[in-house]
């Protein structure tokens, strides 16, 4: 109704503006005074609209409601889970925890890389205390305008205890997603002041949660970027406790697969730990989308059952991406056959069974490739570890060197990676130089790296050079298959070896 009598008001202004330049009369003082009008209403909708804060994933009507997400629907983070648990004890445990003095917790600072589950170990933390449940995302305090950050933050320390109240509940949780986005060390934005005053505020309102608070509050923030926080923010009596969501082990990815493919319908080939053991570096995020692409893929083959092929493809396709149409000629394709399969080679040399499948196939950036696996999920490696992962690397381009005399522009990531690890060494103390220190000169650290990598790269020349005619047949083979199994690979490697 308000719309419609604006409307109707405007078409009039402007009706009779326009009356009066047919008449003769100069409208430029009427024009220029509207002009200015819509400018200063303009500003004023916008910095209202900006101080509106709406929290992430809050519905009309649900924001009081505690997540169904528990602890036992997150996999793979036992140690996270039983140390959040212990934290969040002393919540359930209140009268209890009055009686011997114990201080409540004010803040959990949840770490560890994207898709680790840290939103749901949030959500499920709100479930096991009976709390009601509000969440904001970082980028959601800091605007343009001065003294919006802070008042948002106010908002949102208002709005738990409000909410807990209408919900008769006796704690609550406040979500802070991208932490790091406020809560970055202070000074860092000197053009930018805003940061820091939200910042301050966060900090004024952490400090304010008192033992005897009719409302008990706990904030729990998340980042996967833990170093750029500030230190004041990490101070015990703020965050209190900082638990580590890692990536989860072999055992743990089994877990997290066992509950996404719950209900779903798994042919009698399929041994998720394989699936498990084949997955070293997913993180749960990863591992519900192998689990979603096979089924979309079951789908695409208008099958009722998801298959342990349906499982491996979409573990190459979540890691690598979706297979490409590009078509390499005759000579690409043969030059990429030999470059995947001394990387086959020199990866079954270094850890025999290792090799789990073998491509010309393009998938995203890469026209071929060659997945290996390891007998177990490994943190620590040893010289000879690292300088046979180096001779992995260099063994696509070295092969290629053997048979068609030069090497191509297919090698930069595998020299990019062979580097990397070359530099691990050196650092490590593992390297010709001995234990060095970290502002060791550039061109020092370049030349010590170069020459671990040209001294493995004659190790493979020689090997490969030897094993020429298992290079040729097992090329040969993935010319004319595209994709060989590690099964399949391993049988020709050994009847020819």
């Amino acid at each position: 109704m308000k719309s419609a009598v604006k409307e109707i008001v405007v078409g009039l202004i402007l009706a009779i503006i326009v009356l009066l330049a047919i008449e003769g009369f100069d409208v430029t003082p009427f024009l220029f005074l509207g002009a200015m009008v819509f400018v200063l209403r303009f500003m004023m909708d916008s910095r209202t609209n900006s101080k509106r804060f709406e929290m992430v994933g809050s519905q009309r009507g649900q924001e009081n409601r505690i997540p169904k997400v528990t602890f036992d629907d997150i996999g793979g983070q036992e140690v996270a889970k039983r140390e959040f648990q212990e934290a969040l004890d002393f919540m359930k445990l209140d009268t209890q925890a009055r009686e011997l003095g114990i201080r409540p917790l004010k803040g959990i600072l949840l770490t560890g890389p994207p898709g680790t589950g840290k939103t749901l170990m949030a959500k499920a933390a709100a479930n096991y205390t009976d709390s009601v449940f509000i969440a904001a995302a970082g980028s959601q305090f800091v605007e343009m305008y001065a003294g919006v950050g802070a008042q948002r933050v106010r908002q949102l320390f208002q709005k738990v205890r409000t909410d807990a109240e209408k919900a008769n509940k006796a704690s609550g949780i406040i979500f802070i997603d991208e932490i790091d986005v406020l809560g970055a060390k202070r000074g860092q934005n000197m053009s930018h002041m805003e940061y820091d005053q939200t910042l301050n505020e966060l900090l004024t309102q952490i400090d304010g949660i008192k033992v005897n608070d009719e409302i008990r509050v706990l904030v729990v923030g998340a980042t996967n970027r833990s170093e750029v926080l500030d230190s004041a923010l990490m101070r015990p009596g703020r965050f209190d406790r900082i638990v580590n969501v890692d990536l989860p082990d072999k055992a743990g990815r089994l877990h997290i697969l066992k509950i996404h493919a719950k209900g779903k319908p798994l042919a009698d080939d399929v041994v998720l730990e394989e699936i498990a053991w084949e997955t070293f570096s997913f993180s749960g995020a990863h591992l519900e989308s192998v689990i979603n692409e096979a089924a979309i893929q079951t789908l695409r083959g208008k099958r009722k059952q998801i298959t342990l092929a349906d499982l491996r493809e979409a573990v190459e396709k979540v890691m690598l991406g979706e297979k490409l149409d590009r078509k390499p000629s005759s000579s690409e394709k043969k030059r990429i056959a030999y470059h995947e399969t001394g990387h086959a080679i020199i990866c079954e040399k270094a850890l025999s069974g290792s090799v789990s499948s073998v491509t010309i196939t393009s998938r995203g950036n890469a026209l071929g490739y060659m997945r290996q696996n390891s007998d177990s999920d490994q943190y620590l490696y040893t010289k000879d570890e690292l300088l046979a992962r180096i001779q992995v690397c260099m063994a696509g381009a070295v092969a290629e060197e053997l048979i068609f005399e030069q090497r191509s522009t297919g090698a930069i990531s595998d020299i990019e990676q062979a580097t990397k690890i070359a530099k691990q060494m050196v650092f490590a103390g593992l390297s010709p130089l001995g234990v060095v220190s970290t502002d060791l000169p550039a061109a020092l650290v370049a030349k010590a790296v170069a020459d671990v990598i040209r001294e493995q790269e004659k190790i493979v020349f020689g090997y490969l050079q030897k094993s020429e005619a298992c290079l040729h047949v097992i090329a040969n083979a993935l010319l004319e298959k595209e994709k060989l199994s590690g099964t399949d690979f391993r049988a020709l490697f050994h009847k020819i070896a």
